[in-house]
């Protein structure tokens, strides 16, 4: 690779701005998911199908997230990381104040579920490049031998968008009557998540560049065709981001985000009672996430994931079907295992896939690799479970949903090149010793 280490000119503002930063598109997407039977009864009218018209909506407006990460990973990796940054965040703050502002079903008939597929999809543009421009900036900014720790804090701060997502849904819920959410309540989390980006908006004004953008600005090795590039040099690469990220993001759609909708819509849970439950699991995956980091920078990226992997073959299946006894202690047990399995996965991908690129194209490379994979595991997924379970009563389908994505993609993990910089150095110094 032609980049350099991280250096310490980004100082620790701009590096906690940007690791916190990415809580804004996590609050929104998670809270979608959270919200969904409430929004699938004010933009749909409610009904056996609203749910599944919900998720759908979901799954169709993450079409929109390679768009924008191609978009947006052009203008990161042509004029800087920090301006496609502050870009994201401002149409991320107009799409969530827009949001709070739609019409419902009662008011607008049909055209309210259109209006809200429309500006999911806008909201799906926008965050396109969010989550891996922040992965990049972070490792680009790190040092060598803490990469996987500063990384995993993108994920770390996401779950905590999930946590306030879930929080402010649970607190919504239990405040007032099914009537009073239906008729104005749920604008509230949206009003509350459009205030949020705009303090991250205001924040990420005073982030400094990427030094390694700087970098390339002074030796001119900036990409003219940035997609161009990484379609020419780094096709591997490409390949083994998508296998990365389609684990993370089956592991984190269906077995945290989707769980609240499949323990109400399944009878197994309330409503209120199954968000207040995935609070339990999202402090877990807080919790979780910076240990699986700190781990990668002793023993590797590849190991971990690895291992991580066939965790994922076995412990979904039986945590679905544990969840589906429903007995509160199992149910909890079950959601905070899939949460941490989901969260290990996060934060060890970060770094894993922002290495398989050099400092010229990474966000390009990135959003082609883990955006696409998101797409199709992250955003289809919660609706797939959804139809699946319906057409065959079985709960466990989630679960064996995931098992099948990692005995798939576990033979590319276990192939795959370390990329830890400090790990492969100490590998090839015994190897010569």
């Amino acid at each position: 690779m032609t980049e350099k280490p991280g250096t310490p000119e980004i100082s620790r503002g701009s590096m906690a701005v940007a690791a916190l930063s990415t809580v804004v598109e996590w609050y929104d997407f998670t809270l979608y998911l959270y919200f969904a039977t409430v929004l699938s009864r004010v933009f749909f009218g409610g009904g056996e199908s609203s749910l599944l018209a919900t998720l759908a909506g979901f799954a169709i407006s993450y079409a929109m997230r390679p768009l924008g990460a191609v978009v947006f990973g052009h203008i990161g990796d042509r004029i800087g990381r920090r301006r496609t940054l502050l870009l994201s965040m401002m149409l991320m703050t107009l799409a969530m104040l827009a949001t709070a502002l739609l019409p419902s079903h009662a008011v607008a008939g049909p055209a309210a579920g259109a209006l809200l597929l429309l500006l999911r999809c806008f909201m799906a543009f926008s965050v396109g490049g969010e989550y891996t421009g922040v992965v990049a900036y972070l490792l680009e900014g790190a040092r060598k031998d803490r990469r996987g720790l500063i990384t995993s804090l993108a994920s770390a701060a996401s779950e905590i968008g999930a946590l306030l997502a879930v929080g402010v849904s649970a607190l919504t819920v239990s405040a007032m009557s099914t009537a009073q959410l239906d008729s104005w309540g749920w604008r509230i989390p949206f009003f509350v998540g459009a205030a949020l980006a705009g303090c991250v908006w205001i924040a990420r004004s005073t982030m400094e560049e990427s030094p390694d953008f700087v970098r390339q600005v002074e030796q001119h090795t900036v990409p003219d065709s940035p997609l161009g590039h990484m379609l020419a040099n780094h096709r591997p690469a490409l390949f083994r981001t998508f296998a990365i990220s389609a684990l993370g993001s089956i592991t984190y759609y269906v077995g945290i985000t989707y769980v609240p909708a499949f323990l109400s819509s399944s009878g197994i849970l309330a409503e209120e009672r199954s968000l207040w439950l995935s609070t339990l699991a999202a402090v877990a995956v807080i919790l979780v996430t910076p240990l699986a980091g700190a781990l990668s920078d002793r023993v590797g990226r590849r190991p971990v994931l690895v291992w991580l992997a066939v965790a994922s073959v076995l412990l979904p299946l039986a945590m679905f079907q544990l969840m589906a006894r429903a007995m509160e202690l199992n149910i909890a047990l079950g959601a905070i295992v899939l949460a941490c399995l989901a969260g290990g996965v996060s934060a060890v991908g970060a770094p894993a896939t922002a290495e398989q690129f050099p400092g010229e194209g990474r966000l390009s490379g990135l959003a082609l690799g883990v955006t696409m994979a998101t797409a199709i595991f992250g955003g289809l997924t919660p609706f797939l479970a959804e139809l699946l379970i319906k057409m065959t009563g079985w709960h466990a389908v989630p679960g064996a949903m995931i098992g099948l994505v990692a005995i798939v993609v576990l033979p590319v993990l276990l192939a795959m090149p370390e990329t830890n910089p400090v790990v492969t150095k100490a590998w090839r110094w015994r190897s010569e010793r």
